[in-house]
């Protein structure tokens, strides 16, 4: 018995020294330091493949697309070997939970594992996410991490490890002509002075973290296809700011939409209080309320809110920095501790994500219900016409892309009018379409649909108007009853009658 016991316990330690050999950290593999000089793409996308290879029972990775220039797009999964051997069950299991599958399936709350999804880098020349998502893939699978194991076993983590490619490798090929074989720290150095058009934008210069909503790029039509097979529970974008401001992270500042739960505002207190925790530790400044609020619905923290998560932007500073920047402070800001920052906010997401799995899960499921229910829904129904059939089509296509249901509606209704802002009757043409709010995704679709915008401060970051009707000049009424309709729409989100095991 005790030669058995030995053998098993030898065993053990012969393959935790072999995961420890294979599973290369970033710095072993890339053969330099994270931070102390930029990564490309590609090599970006290589350790990802070389650390799934090494631990193909705790990561996956998925291509969802490419983008103008060619490059891959890709994301990770990282669960324990438990959960990722019935991902994709575990992924079904989270839509029937929002009510977004037509199978009969009954969901499983108890115990299901939270989603959490990073996404990092989607303004190209704000590259030091990019840089940590390496460092935080590296963390989850590190065999001698153990904190980490603890909190995948009731978390499932998704890193898009580079949103916007192109732009990345724009502004990462241009710093290293620019650069010289040492970094200048000095502002007026010409390596932190970006030339036009910079490498913040996509292929086709197109701001993508303004375009989450309106899907009108191909990397956003190709990533968002993907989240909304997911519907995560809490979703984090990773940006900069100008380099001399200190680290942001949530709570967000008002304006907060009206359709913004109490719970998604009390999970961001708790992120922030987690992450100050950390940063107060190793002295590092940081901010929160002042900027960056929650109220236009195209951004990478409104869009996933809208959608049931916990949506949240964490800004570092280092715009236009290089490898390391003279502050007005008089301290010098490198990218190693840009990517540091970004790496710590990641770990520190997880950890609260891992501690309040349970109410994620619970709160997600009532956002989701209260939806289904018109239960924060002043108007039911929102209705669009126009005589010109391709108005009507582009709308469609949107509400498509949004999973957002809609149907065939005709007759005379009685609502209120978009372009008078009067209570009027109307004869519809057979171009009219009826958005419901009976449905999932009634909270993002009252936002698309709002007539007026409700600030609770006069101050916001950007955009304050977007509402359909009038972006799309097309009539619009909104109703205060269901109204029925005679066929919904084509592409809801169907999946098999498997089980979640």
């Amino acid at each position: 018995m005790k030669k058995i016991i030995s053998f098993i316990t030898i065993t053990a330690f012969i393959c935790l020294s072999s995961v420890a050999q294979t599973v290369q950290s970033p710095e072993q593999f890339l053969g330099y330091e994270v931070g102390t000089r930029f990564t490309r793409h590609h090599k970006i996308v290589e350790y990802f493949k070389a650390v799934a290879q090494a631990r193909p029972d705790m990561v996956k990775t998925e291509k969802y697309g490419e983008t103008n220039e060619g490059r891959e797009l890709m994301i990770a999964y990282i669960a324990s070997p438990e959960n990722l051997k019935k991902l994709d069950l575990i992924r079904k299991n989270n839509l029937r939970i929002a009510g977004l599958t037509k199978d009969r399936m009954a969901p499983i709350t108890d115990g299901t594992p939270a989603v959490v999804w990073l996404s990092y880098n989607v303004h190209g020349n704000e590259p030091a996410s990019s840089e940590a998502a390496m460092l935080t893939l590296y963390a989850l699978v590190d065999p001698n991490n153990a904190q980490t194991k603890e909190w995948l076993k009731n978390t499932i983590v998704i890193i898009d490890p580079c949103i916007n490619p192109d732009g990345r490798d724009r502004y990462v090929n241009w710093y290293n002509v620019a650069v010289g074989k040492n970094y200048n720290a000095d502002p007026q150095a010409r390596e932190h002075g970006e030339p036009w058009p910079q490498g913040r934008t996509n292929h086709y210069n197109f701001d993508l973290n303004r375009d989450w909503a309106w899907q009108t790029q191909l990397e956003t039509q190709q990533r968002l296809k993907l989240y909304n097979e997911w519907m995560p529970q809490v979703h984090v974008d990773f940006h900069e700011q100008g380099y001399n401001q200190p680290y942001y992270f949530a709570p967000a500042a008002e304006p907060y939409h009206e359709v913004i739960t109490k719970w998604q505002r009390d999970f961001q207190d708790m992120i922030g209080r987690n992450h100050a925790k950390y940063f107060d530790a190793k002295g590092w400044l940081y901010f929160t309320k002042e900027r960056f609020d929650l109220f236009y619905p195209s951004y990478g923290d409104t869009y996933p809110t809208y959608n049931g998560a916990i949506g949240m932007t964490f800004e570092q500073g280092g715009i236009s920095a290089g490898l390391g920047v003279k502050q007005k402070s008089g301290d010098t800001l490198t990218l190693v501790d840009r990517a540091l920052h970004h790496y710590t906010t990641s770990l520190s997401t997880i950890e609260v994500s891992s501690k309040n799995a349970q109410k994620l899960i619970d709160e997600y499921k009532k956002f989701f219900d209260d939806n289904r229910n018109a239960k924060n829904a002043d108007y039911k129904t929102y209705i669009v016409s126009s005589k010109d059939a391709n108005k009507i089509a582009a709308i469609k296509t949107l509400l498509d892309r949004n999973g957002i249901e809609y149907g065939n509606v005709s007759g005379k209704i009685k609502g209120y009018r978009y372009f008078t802002n009067k209570e009027e009757e109307a004869q519809l043409d057979d171009n009219a379409i009826a958005v419901s709010m009976y449905q999932p995704k009634s909270a993002l679709a009252k936002v698309l649909f709002e007539q007026k915008s409700k600030l609770t401060d006069s101050a916001t970051y950007d955009i304050t108007a977007w509402s359909i009707p009038y972006a799309y000049g097309v009539e619009a009424y909104a109703l205060k009853e269901k109204k029925e309709t005679t066929a919904v729409s084509s592409k809801e989100i169907l999946i098999a009658n498997s089980a979640y095991g």
